[in-house]
């Protein structure tokens, strides 16, 4: 991978991928920086949060312009395909180059937002590059809460520019984004013996594509979450099942790829079940065929558990997951074709003390909104005799079309590539609103090179994107206006 161009980005991704780096477990990446820092003898500081600071002085010549800070965040999403064996707290992504891409083998990448870090040490590093005074802000903890966002200090940086280097598409310039909060649903389970003389199958799904919660969220790609409880709706009103587990998704801004659950069942019943189970899948199977041709639902004997949900509990559990609203909610009425309001059904899992967690993510660019989709999954979840609790929430970013660096990004990318750019606000959550609650005065943009799959298994950097995201980046640099 050294060998693809610009070799000093690559370089550093390389570099990126050895260092384990899941949310809330930055310490090793955090290291890395600083002696980063050290060994070029640049500034360096940390906050309360964990978010680093690398300073570096202007090139010569460009000592009057503003102060700019380059934004990424540290952490990666750890996700896998289920046969894969990989321990993210210790094993360095295996990266591949396969037409045109750069991909990893079975697991995520952590191009989100590792290519961010890596242009940001390719720039610290060069002795070449013409740019004003620098700030290299590397933030923690932006895939499970925006934490860093959230706990930044007033104060810590000084620069009045923000370029945000975590958003996914090249070519398009992002001014705007929404913000989200999670609603998470605990229902205390209700377990009783498994009726004498049944037997047990487990049922899974995979293959499904999943996808990032926020960009992905309007594809219409499949809820293993949600296909997998429909199966169970309609095997519970046909026959007298009973289930024993329920587990699908693992991360709150992913659509879930992969579901399992365990049935009991009445012997003379099994073979009945297994042939309305292979039925549904083939119903599923034509429904999403254009754009989940991965599908698969499978069924196989499973040793018999001792316990099962009582009747009453897996009536309620089935009944709420089916209730409970999945996808885009309401388009923008101000931006064509962006996502206003959605939410996610991103998993359910057991828990300890004996209960059933099911959690949810919901995104607006309107606040009111954000705060109406959330209520309406409360009021279900409560009507289920649920516990109910929210996330602290994360503001949106509301786009300033006044703002001096969008329209010099534009013209810069205008000289450099013969096309206008899109510029256009994001679904999905970005770190800047929550910067403009301590720095009011900053003039933000959002850009990077195309990734898709992010938050999957699937996820790849294309490798030509690379290329005119660094071009555009360094002539950026070199154009950013004199300091007031």
């Amino acid at each position: 991978m050294k060998n693809l161009e610009p070799k000093e980005v690559w370089g550093y991704f390389d570099e990126i991928l050895k260092i384990p780096r899941l949310s809330k477990h930055e310490e090793r990446i955090i290291e890395y920086l600083r002696h980063f820092a050290a060994e070029h003898q640049l500034e360096f500081s940390i906050d309360q949060s964990g978010n680093c600071l690398i300073k570096k002085p202007a090139a010569k010549g460009y000592e009057d312009r503003e102060t700019v800070i380059l934004q990424s965040h540290v952490d990666m999403v750890g996700e896998k395909l289920m046969h894969v064996e990989h321990d993210f707290m210790r094993d360095p992504i295996k990266a591949v180059i396969k037409d045109g891409w750069v991909t990893a083998e079975g697991t995520t990448l952590g191009a989100d937002d590792g290519i961010g870090i890596a242009a940001s040490l390719a720039i610290l590093e060069s002795e070449n590059i013409e740019h004003g005074p620098l700030e290299c802000l590397f933030t923690v903890d932006e895939e499970t809460g925006m934490t860093g966002a959230f706990g930044i200090e007033e104060g810590f940086m000084e620069g009045k520019i923000l370029l945000n280097l975590d958003s996914e598409d090249e070519g398009e310039i992002f001014i705007g984004c929404a913000g989200g909060i999670d609603t998470i649903a605990r229902l205390k389970k209700d377990m009783v013996q498994v009726p004498e003389g049944s037997t047990a199958l487990m049922l899974t799904i995979q293959g499904l594509q999943g996808g990032h919660s926020g960009d992905e969220i309007h594809k219409g790609f499949g809820n293993a979450i949600k296909i997998m409880n429909r199966c169970l709706w309609n095997l519970d009103k046909e026959f007298d099942i009973r289930v024993a587990s329920i587990q699908g998704g693992k991360l709150r801004n992913a659509i879930p790829r992969e579901a399992t659950a365990v049935i009991t069942c009445l012997p003379g019943d099994e073979k009945m079940i297994r042939d309305r189970i292979r039925t549904f899948g083939e119903i599923i199977t034509r429904e999403l065929k254009s754009i989940e041709p991965g599908f698969e639902l499978s069924t196989q004997e499973n040793d018999l558990p001792e316990l099962c949900f009582a009747k009453t509990f897996q009536s309620r559990l089935i009944q709420v997951l089916y209730a409970c609203p999945h996808g885009v909610i309401a388009w923008s009425q101000d931006i064509e074709g962006l996502v206003e309001t959605s939410t996610n059904l991103a998993v359910i899992h057991e828990i300890e003390n004996g209960y059933i967690e099911i959690i949810t993510s919901q995104r607006s660019s309107s606040e009111s909104a954000k705060k109406d989709i959330s209520d309406r999954l409360e009021a279900l979840f409560l009507l289920a005799g649920s516990e109910v609790r929210h996330s602290d929430g994360y503001p949106g970013w509301n786009p300033d079309m006044n703002s001096p660096i969008r329209k010099i990004s534009e013209h810069i990318y205008k000289n450099l590539f013969g096309k206008e750019p899109e510029v256009k606000a994001i679904h999905a959550g970005l770190e800047c609103g929550l910067f403009l609650t301590k720095y009011p005065d900053l003039d933000m943009i959002s850009f990077g090179p195309t990734i898709k799959g992010a938050h999957t298994p699937d996820e790849r950097i294309n490798i030509e994107s690379v290329s005119k995201f660094w071009l555009f980046l360094l002539e950026l640099m070199k154009q950013v206006p004199l300091r007031n």
